[in-house]
Protein backbone atom coordinates (compact mmCIF):
# COMPACT_ATOMS: atom_id res chain seq x y z
CA UNK A 1 0.00 0.00 0.00
CA UNK A 2 1.54 3.42 -0.73
CA UNK A 3 1.58 6.39 1.53
CA UNK A 4 -0.41 8.06 -0.32
CA UNK A 5 -3.35 5.79 -0.32
CA UNK A 6 -2.56 5.47 3.43
CA UNK A 7 -2.93 8.67 4.24
CA UNK A 8 -6.07 9.02 2.50
CA UNK A 9 -7.85 5.87 5.22
CA UNK A 10 -5.90 7.49 8.15
CA UNK A 11 -7.68 10.91 7.11
CA UNK A 12 -10.75 9.17 6.45
CA UNK A 13 -10.81 7.55 10.08
CA UNK A 14 -9.44 10.62 11.71
CA UNK A 15 -12.52 12.83 10.02
CA UNK A 16 -14.61 9.51 11.65
CA UNK A 17 -13.25 10.19 14.93
CA UNK A 18 -13.65 13.62 15.18
CA UNK A 19 -16.94 13.88 13.67
CA UNK A 20 -17.69 10.89 16.32
CA UNK A 21 -16.36 13.20 19.35
CA UNK A 22 -18.22 16.33 18.24
CA UNK A 23 -21.28 14.55 18.53
CA UNK A 24 -20.68 13.32 21.95
CA UNK A 25 -19.93 16.80 22.88
CA UNK A 26 -23.10 18.19 21.29
CA UNK A 27 -24.96 15.44 23.42
CA UNK A 28 -23.62 16.44 26.51
CA UNK A 29 -24.20 19.90 26.23
CA UNK A 30 -28.17 19.14 26.26
CA UNK A 31 -30.16 19.46 29.41
CA UNK A 32 -31.91 16.22 31.16
CA UNK A 33 -35.64 16.04 32.14
CA UNK A 34 -35.90 14.56 35.70
CA UNK A 35 -36.83 11.40 35.65
CA UNK A 36 -40.82 11.04 35.35
CA UNK A 37 -42.86 9.86 38.53
CA UNK A 38 -44.16 6.48 38.11
CA UNK A 39 -46.29 5.57 40.77
CA UNK A 40 -47.38 9.39 42.09
CA UNK A 41 -50.01 12.00 40.23
CA UNK A 42 -47.99 14.11 37.88
CA UNK A 43 -47.43 17.50 39.38
CA UNK A 44 -46.15 18.64 35.79
CA UNK A 45 -47.86 20.26 32.62
CA UNK A 46 -49.40 16.85 32.24
CA UNK A 47 -51.57 16.74 34.56
CA UNK A 48 -53.74 19.56 33.39
CA UNK A 49 -54.23 17.97 30.41
CA UNK A 50 -57.41 18.42 28.38
CA UNK A 51 -57.89 16.32 25.28
CA UNK A 52 -58.47 18.42 21.89
CA UNK A 53 -60.20 17.37 18.73
CA UNK A 54 -58.39 16.97 15.90
CA UNK A 55 -58.99 15.54 12.26
CA UNK A 56 -60.11 12.01 11.64
CA UNK A 57 -61.69 11.82 15.60
CA UNK A 58 -64.94 10.70 15.44
CA UNK A 59 -67.42 12.28 17.02
CA UNK A 60 -70.85 11.26 18.87
CA UNK A 61 -73.25 14.30 18.76
CA UNK A 62 -76.30 13.69 21.43
CA UNK A 63 -78.79 16.62 20.48
CA UNK A 64 -81.32 15.60 23.98
CA UNK A 65 -85.22 15.08 23.21
CA UNK A 66 -84.05 15.59 19.55
CA UNK A 67 -83.18 12.11 17.92
CA UNK A 68 -83.44 13.59 14.81
CA UNK A 69 -80.52 15.85 14.57
CA UNK A 70 -78.60 13.51 17.18
CA UNK A 71 -75.68 11.78 14.88
CA UNK A 72 -71.77 10.73 14.47
CA UNK A 73 -69.53 12.17 12.69
CA UNK A 74 -65.76 11.98 11.65
CA UNK A 75 -63.91 15.27 11.94
CA UNK A 76 -62.70 16.60 8.15
CA UNK A 77 -58.97 16.92 7.40
CA UNK A 78 -59.56 20.70 7.14
CA UNK A 79 -61.09 20.53 11.12
CA UNK A 80 -64.84 21.09 10.23
CA UNK A 81 -67.85 18.67 10.31
CA UNK A 82 -70.83 19.07 9.05
CA UNK A 83 -74.35 17.50 10.80
CA UNK A 84 -78.00 18.30 10.56
CA UNK A 85 -79.07 21.89 11.17
CA UNK A 86 -74.95 22.45 10.92
CA UNK A 87 -72.64 22.85 8.10
CA UNK A 88 -68.68 23.94 8.19
CA UNK A 89 -68.08 24.43 11.79
CA UNK A 90 -64.76 24.07 12.78
CA UNK A 91 -63.75 22.05 16.12
CA UNK A 92 -60.02 20.88 15.95
CA UNK A 93 -58.08 22.50 18.51
CA UNK A 94 -61.21 22.33 21.01
CA UNK A 95 -62.17 20.08 24.14
CA UNK A 96 -65.25 18.23 23.54
CA UNK A 97 -67.65 20.43 26.09
CA UNK A 98 -66.53 23.49 24.01
CA UNK A 99 -67.06 21.71 20.88
CA UNK A 100 -70.60 21.18 22.19
CA UNK A 101 -71.23 24.48 23.36
CA UNK A 102 -70.08 25.69 19.93
CA UNK A 103 -72.82 23.09 18.29
CA UNK A 104 -75.43 24.65 20.72
CA UNK A 105 -74.78 28.41 19.66
CA UNK A 106 -75.46 26.73 15.97
CA UNK A 107 -78.74 24.88 16.46
CA UNK A 108 -80.16 27.20 19.06
CA UNK A 109 -81.42 29.11 15.88
CA UNK A 110 -84.06 26.46 15.29
CA UNK A 111 -83.92 24.44 18.14
CA UNK A 112 -85.35 26.04 21.57
CA UNK A 113 -82.19 25.55 24.08
CA UNK A 114 -80.74 22.81 22.89
CA UNK A 115 -78.44 20.68 25.09
CA UNK A 116 -75.51 18.75 23.54
CA UNK A 117 -72.90 16.48 24.52
CA UNK A 118 -69.94 15.66 22.16
CA UNK A 119 -68.41 11.96 22.65
CA UNK A 120 -65.07 11.36 21.50
CA UNK A 121 -64.05 8.31 19.42
CA UNK A 122 -60.60 7.36 17.99
CA UNK A 123 -58.50 9.68 19.83
CA UNK A 124 -56.29 10.94 16.97
CA UNK A 125 -56.12 14.49 17.87
CA UNK A 126 -54.56 17.71 16.08
CA UNK A 127 -51.33 17.01 14.61
CA UNK A 128 -50.06 20.10 17.14
CA UNK A 129 -50.72 17.62 20.25
CA UNK A 130 -49.30 14.46 18.95
CA UNK A 131 -46.46 12.89 19.60
CA UNK A 132 -43.25 12.24 16.76
CA UNK A 133 -40.49 9.29 16.72
CA UNK A 134 -38.21 9.52 14.16
CA UNK A 135 -34.97 7.78 13.46
CA UNK A 136 -33.96 4.13 15.28
CA UNK A 137 -37.00 3.25 16.83
CA UNK A 138 -38.27 -0.27 15.29
CA UNK A 139 -41.16 1.30 14.53
CA UNK A 140 -40.76 5.37 14.05
CA UNK A 141 -44.44 6.26 14.13
CA UNK A 142 -46.84 9.13 15.01
CA UNK A 143 -48.60 8.25 18.53
CA UNK A 144 -52.14 10.48 19.95
CA UNK A 145 -50.75 11.88 23.24
CA UNK A 146 -52.00 10.51 26.73
CA UNK A 147 -52.48 11.80 29.76
CA UNK A 148 -48.94 11.00 31.82
CA UNK A 149 -47.56 9.78 29.29
CA UNK A 150 -43.75 8.86 29.16
CA UNK A 151 -40.72 7.62 27.00
CA UNK A 152 -41.12 4.26 28.52
CA UNK A 153 -45.05 4.18 27.18
CA UNK A 154 -43.80 5.31 23.87
CA UNK A 155 -40.75 2.78 23.69
CA UNK A 156 -43.79 -0.32 24.55
CA UNK A 157 -45.82 1.33 21.54
CA UNK A 158 -43.04 1.64 18.52
CA UNK A 159 -41.21 -1.76 20.00
CA UNK A 160 -38.05 -0.12 21.41
CA UNK A 161 -35.12 0.80 19.54
CA UNK A 162 -33.11 -0.97 16.65
CA UNK A 163 -29.15 -2.43 17.64
CA UNK A 164 -27.88 0.57 15.61
CA UNK A 165 -29.29 2.90 17.63
CA UNK A 166 -27.48 5.31 20.02
CA UNK A 167 -29.83 5.20 23.03
CA UNK A 168 -28.19 7.23 24.63
CA UNK A 169 -27.94 9.77 22.82
CA UNK A 170 -31.27 10.21 21.78
CA UNK A 171 -33.16 13.72 22.28
CA UNK A 172 -36.87 15.16 22.88
CA UNK A 173 -37.37 18.31 20.83
CA UNK A 174 -40.23 20.16 22.85
CA UNK A 175 -41.44 23.63 22.54
CA UNK A 176 -41.02 25.68 26.10
CA UNK A 177 -42.31 29.29 26.30
CA UNK A 178 -42.73 29.61 22.17
CA UNK A 179 -39.06 28.56 21.53
CA UNK A 180 -38.08 25.19 20.92
CA UNK A 181 -35.89 23.14 23.08
CA UNK A 182 -33.72 19.83 23.31
CA UNK A 183 -33.76 17.85 26.12
CA UNK A 184 -31.05 14.46 26.38
CA UNK A 185 -32.93 11.18 26.65
CA UNK A 186 -31.13 7.75 27.85
CA UNK A 187 -32.74 5.08 25.98
CA UNK A 188 -30.08 2.44 25.94
CA UNK A 189 -30.33 2.85 30.18
CA UNK A 190 -34.02 2.69 30.04
CA UNK A 191 -34.76 0.05 26.92
CA UNK A 192 -31.79 -2.05 27.44
CA UNK A 193 -30.98 -2.18 31.14
CA UNK A 194 -33.94 -1.53 32.83
CA UNK A 195 -32.93 2.26 34.87
CA UNK A 196 -36.12 3.73 35.22
CA UNK A 197 -34.05 6.76 36.46
CA UNK A 198 -34.01 7.57 32.64
CA UNK A 199 -37.68 7.87 32.16
CA UNK A 200 -38.89 10.84 31.34
CA UNK A 201 -42.55 12.35 30.72
CA UNK A 202 -43.75 13.12 27.43
CA UNK A 203 -45.76 16.31 26.32
CA UNK A 204 -48.24 17.07 23.55
CA UNK A 205 -46.00 18.06 20.43
CA UNK A 206 -42.89 16.42 21.18
CA UNK A 207 -40.35 14.68 19.08
CA UNK A 208 -38.19 12.13 19.79
CA UNK A 209 -34.75 11.72 17.53
CA UNK A 210 -33.04 8.62 18.18
CA UNK A 211 -29.96 8.36 16.30
CA UNK A 212 -27.74 5.97 14.56
CA UNK A 213 -24.81 4.76 16.60
CA UNK A 214 -21.10 5.01 15.07
CA UNK A 215 -18.97 1.69 14.63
Amino acid sequence: MNNKKLFGQLSRKMMLTLSALTLVGCASDKPMLPAAQMFAPSTTESSNYHYLVGPGDSLSIFVWNNPEVSTTVTVRPDGMISTNLVEDLKVTGQTPTQAARQIEQVLSKYIKEPIVTVIVGGFIGPYSEQVRILGEATSPQTLAYRQNMTVLDVMIQVGGITDFADGNKASIVRVVGGSQKEYRVRLDDLVRDGDISANVEILPGDILIIPEAWF
